[in-house]
């Protein structure tokens, strides 16, 4: 059958028909809708998905939340709908789609990446941590056999809902005696077993949202490898490159995200109003508005398949106008921008950008040239894979790990 709107809406109102969202528990609604396939339409069948063109999701959204359906709080999950799933589909076995995509997306169970290192931040493909197989066996892609068990140690660092997470997306290093791309696995990671130690990381806003983990001779079955071994960092791409789409070209409406509070600060107090701010917040707005349809563009991209670099510069221009408009909204509200809601230390679930006063936003927005790859990486990316830009000068491509000065 061809899976086209008029389909999807059918489906959609059998969905609602059979589990009236008045009448039916939250999670039950969400499984239901996940087992209907309309949870991502564009998902193989009894994954979520129909094998529909991603751009019907909307219809089905669209239809949901007319009826007053309940969503699966996506900000809560983001991590692992935008940047673990995906992985797991592409690399997973069955087995590991069957298990893990479903309790995913309901977010009954959360995901968190454990991917950057205190040495390994920029330089990923640098990391420390070990991953060793119990019986001392072979841990190369060419030698290496399934079964057994993984024994992990090292650190991760900034990593954002370690706290709350059951799950966890990890890459290891696996062979010192190659080039430090090659010698990588990817793994999932239960964030309950035996060593898994989560610290909190407390930053410019007084919260705590970001967090290190220790794990220390943490064991891993090899049924949860995802992916060849020493093919992490190819996988890798993939969980990077979705991230970067997750971060930057999230949909939003006009004016939604960061412009939104500091424009309707500017149309309800026209007395902080000057000229020379007036003319800073057109550009912002204009910009912010280019991103955002840029973003659309972007996404609609993606339904010719999997995202390619240019989620990077989408990255960019999120980081950067979020630090520019933060700034200019604490300019406008003059002594008052200067305030502070509350210190207080906590671990939030999720980041709050607009529920949040004008000060929390200058704060935390420090951070998105940060996180998701920093800036200075992602013009790399942008200059050498979009633009084709010669590559800069690399010597330790070709040199084993283990001889890596460091």
């Amino acid at each position: 059958m061809t899976i086209d709107a008029a389909e999807l809406r059918r489906r959609t109102s059998e969905l609602l028909d059979a589990h009236p969202p008045t009448g039916t528990d939250r999670l039950d609604f969400l499984r239901a809708r996940f087992d209907a396939g309309l949870a991502w339409v564009h998902y193989p069948e009894g994954l979520g998905g129909l094998g529909a063109p991603r751009s019907l999701q909307a219809v089905v959204d669209a239809e949901l939340e007319a009826a007053g359906a309940p969503d699966n709080d996506p900000r809560r999950i983001g991590i692992g709908l935008g940047m673990a799933a995906p992985t797991i589909l592409k690399y997973g076995t069955e087995e590991q789609k069957q298990r893990y995509l479903r309790p995913l997306w309901t977010g009954e169970e959360v995901w968190c990446q454990l991917f950057s290192e205190p040495g390994a931040g920029s330089d990923l493909a640098a990391l420390r941590t070990r991953a060793v197989r119990e019986d001392g066996g072979p841990s190369r892609s060419s030698e290496a056999e399934s079964g057994g068990d993984w024994v992990v140690n090292g650190q991760k660092v900034w990593t954002s809902s370690a706290h709350i997470a059951r799950w966890a997306i990890l890459i290891a290093r696996t062979d010192p005696d190659v080039p430090k791309h090659a010698g990588i696995t990817y793994f999932l990671c239960d964030m309950t077993d035996p060593g898994v130690e989560v610290r909190p990381l407390r930053q410019i806003t007084g919260e705590a949202e970001f967090n290190e983990v220790f794990l220390t001779d943490v064991r891993i079955p090899d049924s949860r490898r995802l992916g060849e071994v020493g093919d992490g960092w190819r996988v890798a791409q993939t969980t990077l490159n979705n991230e970067r789409v997750a971060i930057g070209g999230m949909r939003l409406p006009r004016e939604g995200g960061m412009i939104g509070p500091i424009a309707t600060t500017w149309r309800e107090r026209p007395e902080l109003r000057t000229h020379d701010l007036h003319q800073r917040l057109l550009k912002l707005w204009v910009e912010s508005e280019v991103s955002r349809l840029a973003a659309e563009r972007l996404r609609q991209q993606l339904v010719a398949g999997q995202p390619g670099p240019e989620g990077a510069g989408m990255k960019l221009a999120f980081a950067r106008l979020n630090q520019e408009i933060s700034g200019l909204e604490v300019e406008l509200r003059g002594e008052e921008g200067l305030l502070y809601d509350d210190w207080t230390m906590r671990r939030p679930e999720l980041v709050d950008f607009t529920g949040r006063d004008a000060g929390y936003r200058y704060l935390r927005s420090k951070g998105n040239s940060i996180e998701g790859g920093t800036s200075e990486v992602l013009l790399n990316i942008v200059a050498e894979r979009v633009l084709g830009l010669p590559s800069e000068p690399r010597t330790d491509k070709d040199v084993a790990w283990k001889d890596l000065t460091r």
